[in-house]
């Protein structure tokens, strides 16, 4: 692409358009220039924009947030006090970068990068070429600034959807950057992702989330990854692949974590601290303070502001900085920083910034100050202009040398732009590719183990613990072989058999170390500790947060719910783990399953909160692959599956029969993800009479329906009973060869007549087999009033085997 000057000087200057600027009495000129107010930049031969503001109709003006007064002395003091730093450390911190030439030319060239390339977005934005939403971070550069010169490549970053400048700092390729916004497959998640789902696995930044907070857990997972890698002896090779290399003795990793102010009066930020301290974790929290929740000023909505402080209660020392003295920024957020790659465990820095744009080149920012604000800031709170009148006037730079860097970097985003339009568009069929990362027909048993499985479980697991893991494991399968086994010691036993085979597999639940209502997890985290074997708070959702920030580092977390309904609260961490492999461009694999006991029997006498059908709910998340279980064999094949899966996999066991049910397990065996299974076959008799039906259930629906067919064969007809192991992606091939004989369909569903199962299924049935049916089919499914404690009024709502059992007969009679 060739940039004609017009359009250059339009992507230059769209963040800081003069008119609109406020100033004090006195006559002021301004250069206009992209990256900063008040000198040029990115000139082309001698052209320049220039704009005069006059005093004679304006004065200062009266500013809704203003600036805070926090010079390096103060910044150090808080250093001393909160962080135990000496006089003489942080004149080290101090002399470090100031006395550094090199260093913070470094550091001037990272904010005019973000600045330029926040331009170019905003230019191209214009002209239809980026779409979408579109978060720009102009004015905000220090942060990207102090991440050039403090984070580590290794370090594992996580942003939220204004994350362009993060990705850039963090050494992602600017042009494959663009091209992400420009839907391009030369992006870097192949257009899958857009402005707000930036990733790269090669430098370990890993979102871009446009969930606001959500990010917080997944940070904590991945900090907790870097504890884990220590403790097992992994770490990553070139791939990113876990090897059997212990990290050196001087890993130093963290985990950092951007967000806004507005977002961090979240209540996922209370539990992300109570949790990293609780557990040590090397995590940085960074929140941009720009006094905006979107456009709304934040003292609006927030009673306090000072976010940093918001770790006293958990002992995580905080810090606040100005984000306009960005040497500054970088000076302390590095000592904040060594702090945490000292092992001293969590903390929080602060940057109290001015955003210049709005929350997004759509908004209409109508909110009280807002415009105004912007104006006064783009003058009076520029941090790049801040640094160049330090440096220039304190003789470190001239101007020359600062319009020589800044005719680079120009160079350089423009052949990011040319980059990106060159690039091809994604192929169509890559969207349906990136569904799920293990196909849908794997077969698990072919799976391999890692090859330092021995050499982990040796160094971690002690001859006692291993021996009496053992000994649990043989008296499980025992009761397997003999046909006593439960559904919930069926999972546990195949859980232990999965931890031991895999040592990166790991599993967070509430009361873990008791088995919890099940014994699901039991004698996990006496066995393989507390790192791999986590108690957690009572919030699911943080949980399974957490356990996606360890799929996305070489783990496989399991999460068990006590209740599956319990899950309601991590709707948006289950929405994004099924996203996330598809939204990278299959950068990241997410092995993550989560197992709980759900669903809704007739007379369980639970409720209406207990008795949701939440796998219902997750039916339209993309990317999840759902089972569910009815019995002891299918519960341990399947728990060993979804394990061993590479994407997120969700099991439901039925609440009222895990541990009635009972019987034998066909051990060591993998079950598929995709298959339902034919529990009773209807006689040829029936059949050639035209008197079977095919019968579609799972849960305590199989049950029902079993204990119903003796009823159905007395008056003549009969079943082919197929249990629904996997609700998504759903069996039609077996369905199929079940109506091609018996031209009949009849649902005995767990979930509500609006958007359950069995709408999904009928609406498939209809859609792709209508030819086989010779009847409307049967949807025998709880109503969509809500399920009551009183039995005499559930019988209203829950569907049962009478109920089946009259289905059958209506459909064999032709009463409709």
């Amino acid at each position: 692409m060739n940039f004609c000057r017009p359009a250059l000087v339009a992507a230059l200057f769209a963040a800081s358009s003069a008119a609109a600027f406020t100033v004090p009495v006195k006559q002021t000129h301004v250069a206009g220039f992209s990256p900063s107010v008040g000198q040029p930049f990115g000139v082309v031969g001698d052209l320049r924009m220039t704009a005069t503001v006059t005093e004679e109709a304006t004065a200062e003006p009266s500013v809704m947030r203003p600036p805070i007064d926090m010079p390096w002395p103060k910044i150090a003091d808080q250093l001393k006090e909160a962080f135990g730093y000496s006089d003489a450390e942080l004149a080290v911190y101090n002399d470090e970068l100031e006395n550094d030439k090199e260093a913070l030319m470094k550091l001037y060239r990272a904010m005019t990068l973000a600045r330029a390339f926040e331009n170019a977005c905003n230019q191209q934005y214009m002209q239809g070429k980026i779409r979408g939403f579109m978060h720009l971070d102009n004015g905000q550069e220090s942060i990207p600034g102090l991440v050039d010169y403090a984070i580590k490549n290794g370090d594992k970053k996580y942003s939220y959807y204004r994350e362009h400048t993060h990705a850039i700092a963090s050494g992602v390729d600017i042009g494959a950057i663009m091209a992400e916004l420009f839907m391009k497959e030369g992006g870097t998640c192949k257009g899958a992702g857009g402005s707000m789902h930036i990733f790269d696995k090669a430098n370990y930044f890993q979102g871009g989330w446009a969930l606001v907070a959500e990010q917080l857990p997944y940070a904590g997972g991945a900090a907790k990854s870097i504890l884990i890698d220590q403790k097992l002896g992994l770490s990553d090779n070139e791939n990113i692949e876990k090897v059997n290399v212990a990290p050196p003795a001087d890993d130093d990793r963290i985990s950092v974590v951007f967000i806004g102010e507005g977002g961090s009066q979240n209540g996922r930020m209370s539990e992300l601290l109570n949790s990293a301290a609780k557990d040590n974790l090397p995590l940085l929290i960074l929140t941009i303070d720009n006094g905006r929740a979107i456009n709304t000023y934040t003292p609006d909505v927030a009673q306090n502001s000072n976010v940093y402080e918001q770790g006293k209660h958990y002992g995580v020392p905080g810090l606040l900085v100005d984000g306009n003295n960005p040497s500054d920024v970088a000076k302390a957020g590095k000592a904040v920083i060594d702090y945490i790659r000292s092992g001293k465990g969590p903390a929080m820095l602060q940057v109290h910034t001015y955003r210049f744009n709005g929350h997004s080149p759509a908004d209409p920012e109508h909110e009280r100050g807002r415009k105004d604000e912007k104006a006064w800031a783009r003058i009076s709170q520029d941090p790049i202009k801040q640094f160049e009148d330090k440096y220039m006037g304190s003789g470190v730079f001239s101007e020359d040398e600062l319009k020589a860097a800044r005719k680079e970097i120009l160079a350089d985003v423009k052949q990011a732009v040319k980059f990106a339009e060159e690039s091809p568009m994604p192929p169509m069929e890559l969207a349906k590719q990136l569904e799920y990362p293990d196909a849908a027909d794997t077969d698990y048993n072919a799976k391999k183990a890692p090859d330092y499985a021995d050499d982990v479980n040796a160094r971690t697991i002690s001859p006692e613990q291993m021996s009496v893991v053992k000994d649990h494991i043989l008296a499980l399968q025992e009761k397997a072989r003999a046909g006593e086994i439960s559904i919930g010691d069926a999972i546990n036993l195949a859980i232990h058999e999965e931890m031991l085979r895999d040592p990166t597999t790991t599993i967070h639940a509430e009361d873990l170390q008791a088995g919890s209502s099940y014994d699901i997890p039991k004698l996990t985290q006496q066995t393989y500790g507390q790192i791999r074997a986590a108690d957690e708070i009572i919030d699911e959702g943080h949980f399974i947060g957490k356990a996606l920030g360890e799929a996305m580092n070489g783990y496989r977390p399991i999460v068990e719910l006590m209740n599956t309904n319990f899950g309601i609260y991590g709707m948006a961490e289950l929405s994004s783990a099924g996203n996330t492999y598809a939204t990278t461009g299959g950068q990241f694999d997410m092995p993550m399953t989560i197992i709980g006991a759900g669903g809704t029997a007739p007379n369980q006498a639970l409720g209406a909160e207990h008795s949701q059908p939440f796998h219902a709910y997750v039916m339209g998340i993309p990317g999840l692959k759902i089972c569910t279980v009815a019995s002891p064999d299918a519960a341990y094949g399947l728990t060993k599956s979804m394990i061993r899966d590479n994407g997120p996999c969700f099991l439901f066991a039925p609440v009222k029969m895990m541990k009635e049910a009972k019987g034998k397990v066909d051990l060591g065996k993998c079950m598929p993800l995709n298959k339902a299974a034919l529990l009773h076959e209807a006689s040829a008799e029936c059949v050639k009479a035209g008197n079977a039906v095919t019968v579609l259930t799972y849960l305590h629906g199989v049950k029902e329906s079993e204990n119903a067919i003796d009823a159905i064969t007395e008056e003549g007809f009969d079943i082919d009973l197929i249990e629904l192991r996997s609700l998504k992606p759903l069996d039609m091939d077996t369905i199929r060869k079940s109506l091609e004989r018996t031209n009949k369909l009849c649902i005995l569903d767990e979930s509500t007549k609006s958007g359950g199962v069995g709408a999904t299924i009928s609406a498939a049935v209809g859609e792709e087999l209508f030819d086989l049916l010779d009847a409307p089919i049967k949807r025998l499914c709880m109503d969509d009033a809500p399920v009551p404690y009183a039995s005499s009024m559930e019988l209203g709502v829950v569907k049962r085997g009478s109920d089946l059992i009259q289905g059958v007969f209506d459909l064999c009679t032709g009463k409709y």
